[in-house]
């Protein structure tokens, strides 16, 4: 018996990658229950905004969203909105009262409630749907429609956080450390690879602790290992990791292991005993070097992103020196800089010697110009050299293809753009040169 479609539910996803896999789940929740899923908010009868709340810029981004949403409301034939995700976790009340076209939220810790929440819109009767569970108790994982395409796809492994940066508002919001049991995991990563997913893009908010709270210890080298071993995917990235984490096992599985791609991104966020300490993260300066020198000297060839903050409340022109001048060092081939956000009920919002937000700009600006050397260099050290790519389309523009070698995450690196003589599809893997090197991106071509 054929399913009546319930109606058109359009959705926008926004924040991070951990975010886009509750997009995900809450996709397949609702093409289950018998809603149509529509990419042109235009033709939807409920339109889900999925947000993030993270910094301000990432909620303005969602309010700006959620209002253009809404003047499809008034204008159209949109019949209700639902908000989910962090910024209804963090700001529930204002959401209510403040914008009355929202008809429904749920919170990060319930996303399996997407269902009634979008019934509720559905049927406009003015009632208000709220649904904000205690975090620490909603369910991990769950079956998703994969968005990212043939070439990859994310895997959360854990929720919440306990590290309790001074400036970061995630605890708050996603609550303390949940790790997903290793069969879980790698019974998702099965499904993956039975879909043909050629890169498993491992995630969570710090994946270094990942099983402390289930096994007693950091139990990410035994959690990639049973993934390879219960799959055939060729590639496993892995992001988000900590450097007082970063143990010998570890980097061991890195370096031996042949299917874990030798990428790692280690935000270590500033580099003086000072900066690190007011900000509550774990290790010292010696920490953070020492993470960078035994991932290189462990695993040859290693490829490092990192991220840092500037204009952090007390931050000192000796402070920021210091960073400049060990970003100029050359540690990281990737890297990305952040002006620092004061968020409310977060330690650091209440701190003594918060800076000028055109300074913190500026010395924005600065540092990435002295990554810009860093990475021009790199770049340019690519020339000539064959690399495998992971094809994730073709442009109809500049008439090329494009993808990425180990060296590229999705979404926040470069891309390597290239030609062939013959065609290549999502997913294929190819070998190409490298002819011309540009800030971030690279051009190549395709090798018999």
């Amino acid at each position: 018996m054929i399913q009546k479609c319930k109606g058109k539910v359009g959705f926008v996803s926004l924040g991070c990658a951990k975010n886009l896999c509750d997009t995900e789940v809450m996709l397949h929740r609702l093409m289950q229950a018998g809603y149509e899923i529509t990419p042109e908010e235009t033709e939807a009868d409920v339109v889900v905004v999925n947000t993030c709340a993270f910094i301000e810029s990432a909620k303005k981004e969602a309010i700006d969203n959620i209002l253009d949403i809404a003047w499809l409301k008034e204008h159209g034939s949109l019949r209700g909105i639902v908000v989910a995700g962090c910024l209804p976790e963090r700001y529930r009340e204002q959401l209510l009262e403040e914008m009355p076209e929202i008809d429904a939220i749920i919170g990060v810790g319930s996303i399996d409630k997407i269902e009634e929440a979008v019934e509720q819109a559905m049927n406009g009767d003015g009632q208000k749907y709220c649904c904000l569970p205690q975090k620490d108790a909603c369910s991990l994982g769950g079956d998703r429609i994969v968005t990212t395409g043939q070439a990859y796809a994310y895997i959360k492994i854990a929720e919440g956080c306990n590290n309790r940066c001074s400036y970061c508002a995630i605890p708050g919001i996603r609550g303390g450390l949940r790790s997903r049991p290793i069969e879980d995991i790698v019974a998702e990563a099965r499904e993956l690879d039975e879909m043909g997913i050629k890169e498993l893009v491992v995630i969570a908010q710090d994946t270094t602790v990942y099983g402390l709270d289930l096994y007693g210890e950091y139990a990410l080298p035994r959690l990639l290992r049973a993934i390879t071993e219960n799959t055939q995917i060729p590639w496993i990235r892995i992001l988000y990791c900590y450097p007082d984490k970063i143990t010998e096992k570890l980097i061991q599985e890195i370096r031996e292991n042949d299917r874990i791609v030798k990428y790692i991104d280690l935000p270590v966020q500033h580099i003086t005993d000072k900066m690190l300490t007011a900000m509550n993260r774990h290790g010292d300066s010696g920490c953070v070097r020492d993470a960078v020198r035994r991932l290189k000297e462990g695993v040859p060839d290693i490829v490092i992103r990192s991220t840092a903050i500037v204009g952090f409340p007390g931050e000192d022109e000796a402070d920021f020196e210091a960073l400049c001048q060990f970003i100029s060092e050359g540690p990281f081939a990737r890297f990305g800089a952040f002006a620092y956000s004061r968020e409310e009920d977060t330690p650091a919002y209440s701190m003594e010697g918060q800076i000028d937000e055109k300074i913190k700009q500026e010395r924005y600006d600065i540092l990435m110009r002295h990554q810009l050397t860093v990475s021009e260099a790199f770049q340019q050290s690519l020339i000539g050299e064959i690399v495998e790519v992971l094809c994730e389309g073709f442009d109809s523009v500049s008439e090329s293809y494009f993808g990425r070698s180990f060296r590229e995450a999705p979404e926040i690196d470069g891309k390597i753009w290239f030609t062939a003589s013959a065609g290549v599809q999502e997913g294929d893997f190819v070998k190409v040169r490298i002819t011309e090197a540009m800030d971030y991106d690279l051009v190549g071509v395709v090798q018999a």
